[in-house]
């Protein structure tokens, strides 16, 4: 997922409202006029969409509306914190409409990152919300850890838990196994762009899991941790042992496997989230 930290535009003037509707937030790249679709029983997500989309993407923002509060009490839950209120719109972010456009926020908390892009899928709206928890999960980061490699990883891990992998696609473990397993477990990259940081991160927290750590455990620890926290110091904060053993011990885990990284999951122990 796309997710800069990036200086939002000057505020353009809204669109005539219709009584009860919300203003329509600053997007962090959107720049058409945004359709309002509804705000959650909660009150806590308001959804938007771009009405060029037509009625595909229509179904896309009602399917997200629909969804959003499982999501948004999913997320709670990881995290052991209480979000706060976001927008979402759903458009063809590079033109694309099978969620391949990934998403986009701007800030790490839901103060400046509180508007939130994510792209149609038409005909499939799980990736839709999937894309949606990635950028909300960075918001519970508290601005710790997004925008890190460390961070990307948690954020697509709560969307695979919460979407059932609907983003399968967008794995970058595979990568990493294949540019030579560098080590990204001793130190943490800074930036969300790179896929064999990235990959590495997966494939190390889906070892974690299967060695019985939950998902809510390393959210808490990785934000407890911040920026300069490292997956070996993770390691050391949720297992006890030295945060020198954790590369030796996961490589060795890896050596184990029978059928290698084809997935970001290649330990397979992913949770579900309620």
């Amino acid at each position: 997922m796309h997710h800069p930290l990036k200086k939002l535009r000057a505020k353009e003037v809204a669109p005539q409202l219709k009584r009860g509707q919300p203003a329509v937030p600053v997007w962090p790249t959107y720049i058409g006029t945004a359709k309002y679709v509804g705000t959650s029983p909660s009150g806590r997500v308001t959804v938007y969409v771009d009405p060029t989309l037509g009625k595909p993407g229509v179904q896309n923002a009602k399917d997200l509306l629909s969804d959003s509060d499982r999501i948004v009490a999913a997320n709670d839950n990881i995290f052991g914190t209480t979000g706060g209120p976001v927008s979402a719109i759903v458009f063809a972010i590079g033109g694309a409409t099978d969620g391949t456009g990934g998403a986009d926020h701007g800030g790490c908390d839901y103060a400046t990152g509180a508007a939130i892009e994510v792209c149609a899928s038409f005909g499939n709206s799980a990736r839709v919300g999937a894309l949606f928890e990635a950028e909300l999960s960075e918001c519970s980061m508290g601005g710790n850890l997004c925008g890190a490699s460390t961070g990307e990883a948690l954020s697509r891990w709560c969307a695979a838990v919460t979407s059932n992998n609907a983003l399968s696609d967008f794995a970058t473990a595979p990568t990493w196994a294949q540019d030579g397993m560098p080590d990204f477990v001793d130190h943490t990259e800074p930036t969300d762009q790179d896929p064999d940081s990235i990959g590495c991160g997966m494939a190390f927290l889906s070892w974690l899991m299967s060695e019985g750590q939950t998902l809510n455990a390393i959210a808490k620890a990785m934000v407890s941790l911040g920026d300069s926290g490292t997956l070996a110091d993770l390691y050391q904060r949720l297992t006890g042992d030295s945060a020198g053993n954790a590369w030796p011990a996961f490589m060795a885990a890896i050596e184990g496997l029978p059928g290698g990284i084809t997935s970001d999951d290649p330990f397979g122990h992913a949770p579900q989230a309620a």
